[in-house]
């Protein structure tokens, strides 16, 4: 699992801490669509919506995408992997992640909210 784990392609992914606030991620996973908003890449803080557990935006900390064991990528999303957001009810961990994309800028601030 280890070599297979520091072996991996991780070039199909997004990593929180190479994007600035404010820029959005749309996040598929196998059951859900999620819409992030960066607040504070280099902490990981962000807002997300999206699947049943974030019906509006909701504040969290992206800790990163995992197999759903032990191993964690640190505040990212990758294809294949769960995501796992933290927030004050404890953390959520989605299906897996299907496709993950830097959206577009807002041009209408009354489109983000």
């Amino acid at each position: 699992m280890l070599s297979s784990w520091s072996a991996h392609d991780w070039r199909d992914g997004v990593c929180v801490d190479d994007l600035a606030a404010l820029e959005r991620l749309i996040v598929t996973t196998a059951n859900s669509t999620y819409e992030i908003i960066l607040i504070a890449p280099a902490h990981a803080q962000v807002l997300v919506r999206g699947g049943a557990f974030f019906p509006v935006f909701t504040e969290a900390r992206l800790a990163g995408s995992s197999l759903g064991g032990s191993f964690l990528k640190l505040r990212s999303v990758h294809v294949g992997f769960r995501l796992e957001l933290g927030t004050d009810r404890g953390f959520i961990i989605t299906s897996p992640v299907r496709t993950v994309a830097i959206a577009p800028p807002v041009t209408d601030p009354n489109d983000i909210m």
